[in-house]
């Protein structure tokens, strides 16, 4: 802006010799107060010379306003200042006599001629003129800013006035809010300038095509020739500079609307924390009523101390405490969707906190194996010690952009099912080998089938169907769809114990089986279908199917569903996944239950992200043990010594408050291997999952080549062999359903694909008829004879 106003200074002989061809071309005999006004403009042009410019918060200088018809226009001073313009007879008067003013907030600006302007705002109308066109000109430009600028200061006083803040607001958030002000105020200038120089830019071309088509001597057609060439100049400029300031607009005004969201943010943050305060301070006393009101345990509890006087009094604020140090108390599962508790502390200080039981007796977290565990059931260490070494790290992920563009041209004319999606989206393994990662927390089972108590080992279990979980959370990248027919097999019986198999065995819908032998007392088998849905922002994927582990000294047989898998942020942002819903692990021997709740994450919630809670009960429905953790960190035990009626909830029931001792330790994640994020976050089983063995199925996931290649960091020679296998798989499912055509016209029987290593059976438990493990394959990998196999890569 100050170089076209610069641009504009430096024009004025230009703009004088403009003036002087437009008076011979049609002006009219100036009055005598006119001419008197001339004269005095030559001061008023050398007063002006030393003015702030247009844009700055002050303006002054010398004009001519119009009085009456005998004394006409009259020389005065005029200031330009907080959207006021006021006139004066002299410099000298500031001090003291102000002839008039007039608000430009609600003023209307025109202008008559070169020279005029006129002003008007409700009954007062200022009729104005400056010496020359370039003084009317900056008059113009300074009055339309200051007019912009008390607009807005009107508003924001409005707006102020009807929407105080609170006399509490921090420091920062009023420096925020001021510096957004002052921003908002510079950006509307620098748009009413804009709009300005496009204005005055289009009158000075239509001036100079009227001067054009002038006939004027040959001389006065080559200064007026000149006088073009430098007006296209100044356009062309004045253009290059207009695009600059409209991208320099969009860009302040993206950043403004950005610090208003951060502004506001800050101070939803601030009260929601005063409410989460307020909130803990009730919850605070009425767990203090609670405890006072709660019946005496000294006569019930043989650990429990007495106190001086028999043990029947409670004691007082201050005083000694009669209750075990390690004894908390919960709220009842179905009562409250989070567990507070109570904890004793050396002072008899009692304080609250929603608690996933992080330490939550004041003391470290005891693991599960040294206290209240029958003996039977502690950790006697690894019988059996690793024979071969595993890999601990892979190739690391290429840093390839995803070109959309790229992959919408391959979609072009192709049917939607035939729309290859490239391994871009996807990690090095298939949806078979993410299923045989549930075993990565096995010595949670070998340990529950140690067990002699049935109550003991369905806390494990529950805490193995956690721990599944844990690798999700960082885990977005998708997996491999399996192939029809493919397995992934993970004989880890040397030094694990165990062996896996997993089979998919159906295609539309897919499924795929799994089945697992420990030798360490314990058989595992499921059959996973996958749901997803698309519902817009998210995605929710529901594995519909169940678990089975049976332990074979007990017997004992266990039964369980997975809860629902969401990935957020699907359009846009950095995708998330959240788990949500409710485990019901059901012993069907003994009929002990354990009931998990996984609750959903919520911006407005107070509780730990990822929590889950878990309550679990005998036949008879009586709570004995209280589960809370995190399904990405850790999940802790309390025993329930005692349960009793406390205050009513937010709801107007009873809740019932579990006293229990300190949280024992049932699972705890193992960190991930050094340089995870550049290894897609795998863990280190994970990590040995695709490592290539010898002796497997000529079906295993490790012998698929495209995700081999992706491994490997060959990403474009992946996604042609993808596109190979799967254009393979349709090819042979077209030929299936053709024979299967060609049965039916012939009326034979067409028994279709039949999975190599599972068959059908309904299960006397649940009534389903799912697919499980027939044998054969182990026998089949000691002789090593796969004649049975399908060749499907």
């Amino acid at each position: 802006m100050g170089r076209a106003i610069a641009l504009c200074g430096r024009s004025g002989r230009i703009v004088s010799f403009l003036s002087a061809v437009h008076c011979l071309s049609g002006c009219t005999p100036q009055p005598a107060a006119e001419r008197r006004m001339s004269d005095q403009g030559k001061s008023s042009v050398s007063t002006l010379a030393g003015a702030p410019a247009p844009g700055s918060d002050t303006y002054k200088g010398w004009l001519f306003k119009w009085t009456n018809y005998l004394k006409g226009y009259q020389r005065r001073w005029f200031v330009l200042s907080n959207g006021l313009l006021s006139y004066y007879r002299t410099q000298a008067e500031m001090a003291h006599t102000c002839r008039g003013t007039i608000n430009l907030a609600t003023a209307h600006i025109d202008t008559e001629d070169a020279c005029n302007i006129v002003l008007s705002s409700g009954g007062r109308t200022y009729h104005l003129k400056a010496s020359t066109e370039v003084e009317r000109q900056r008059w113009v430009t300074a009055l339309e800013l200051a007019k912009a600028k008390a607009i807005r200061m009107m508003n924001d006083q409005s707006d102020d006035s009807g929407d105080e803040e609170p006399t509490t607001q921090s420091d920062r958030s009023e420096g925020i809010q001021g510096t957004l002000k002052t921003l908002i105020s510079k950006l509307d200038d620098l748009s009413t300038c804009n709009d300005l120089i496009a204005k005055h830019g289009a009158a000075l071309q239509r001036s100079l095509s009227e001067l054009e088509a002038l006939r004027v001597p040959v001389e006065g057609g080559e200064k007026i020739k000149g006088v073009n060439e430098r007006a296209t100049l100044f356009r062309i400029t004045s253009n290059a500079m207009i695009n600059a300031c409209r991208d320099f607009l969009d860009l302040a005004e993206t950043h403004s609307r950005r610090w208003q969201r951060a502004l506001q943010y800050e101070r939803e943050q601030r009260i929601h924390l005063e409410e989460t305060i307020e909130q803990l301070a009730k919850q605070h006393n009425s767990l203090e009523r609670a405890w006072r009101e709660a019946p005496t345990l000294s006569a019930n509890t043989p650990s429990s101390p007495t106190t001086k006087k028999g043990g029947s009094e409670r004691p007082q604020k201050g005083e000694a405490s009669d209750e075990d140090e390690d004894t908390e108390y919960f709220d009842a599962m179905e009562d409250s969707p989070a567990f507070i508790t109570v904890t004793a502390t050396e002072n008899t200080q009692h304080r609250c906190s929603q608690s996933n039981l992080y330490g939550a007796s004041g003391g470290h977290t005891n693991d599960w194996n040294q206290d209240n565990v029958s003996p039977s059931c502690k950790d006697s260490g690894k019988e059996l010690q690793p024979l071969r070494k595993r890999r601990s790290h892979i190739p690391d992920k290429p840093n390839y952009s995803l070109n959309l563009w790229s992959i919408m041209k391959n979609c072009i004319g192709k049917e939607l099912s035939k729309i290859p999606m490239p391994v871009n989206f996807n990690e090095p393994l298939s949806m078979l080998q993410r299923l045989t990662e549930d075993l990565e927390y096995h010595e949670l089972l070998d340990k529950a089938a140690r067990c002699e108590s049935s109550l003991e080992q369905l806390c494990l279990v529950a805490a193995f169907s956690v721990s599944s979980y844990s690798t999700t959370v960082h885990r977005t990248a998708k997996p491999f769809n399996p192939l029809l027919g493919e397995t992934y097999e993970l004989d880890r019986l040397d030094d694990l114990g165990y062996r896996s198999l997993c089979e998919q065995v159906s295609h539309h819908p897919p499924a795929a089986a799994h089945h697992v032998i420990s030798q360490r007392g314990w058989t595992l088998w499921q059959q996973i279908t996958i749901s997803s849905k698309f519902r817009g922002k998210y995605l929710s994927i529901m594995p519909l199917g169940a678990i089975h582990l049976q332990f074979h000294s007990s017997e004992n047989h266990y039964v369980w569903r997975k809860v629902i898998s969401t990935v957020h942020n699907i359009i846009v942002g950095k995708l998330w996944i959240d788990q949500s819903g409710d485990i019901e692990i059901v012993n069907h021997r003994t009929k002990e239950t354990c009931q998990l709740k996984f609750s959903p994450y919520s911006y407005f919630s107070r509780d730990v992200p990822r929590k889950v809670t878990g309550v679990v009960s005998d036949s008879g429905g009586q709570a004995h043990y209280i589960l809370s953790g995190t399904w990405d960190d850790k999940i802790e035990s309390s025993k329930i010594v005692q349960s009793s009626k406390g205050g009513s909830g937010s709801e107007g029931k009873q809740k019932t408050v579990y006293q229990t001792l300190s949280p024992k330790l049932l699972w705890k994640k193992y960190p991930l291997p050094d340089n995870a994020e550049n290894m897609y976050f795998f863990s280190s089983l994970a990590l040995t999952l695709n490592e290539p063995e010898d002796g497997v199925g000529l079906t295993d996931s490790r012998l698929r080549p495209d995700q081999r290649l992706m491994e490997a960091g060959r990403w474009d020679e992946a996604n042609s062999e993808k596109q190979r296998l799967e254009e393979k798989q349709r090819a042979v499912r077209r030929r299936r359903e053709a024979e299967a055509t060609d049965a039916l016209d012939n009326g034979r029987e067409y028994e279709g694909f039949q999975p190599q290593w599972f068959h059908k059976r309904k299960n006397a438990i649940t009534g389903e008829t799912t697919f499980v493990y027939k044998g054969g394959y182990w026998e089949a990998k000691d002789s090593q004879d796969w004649s049975t196999c399908s060749e499907i890569f």
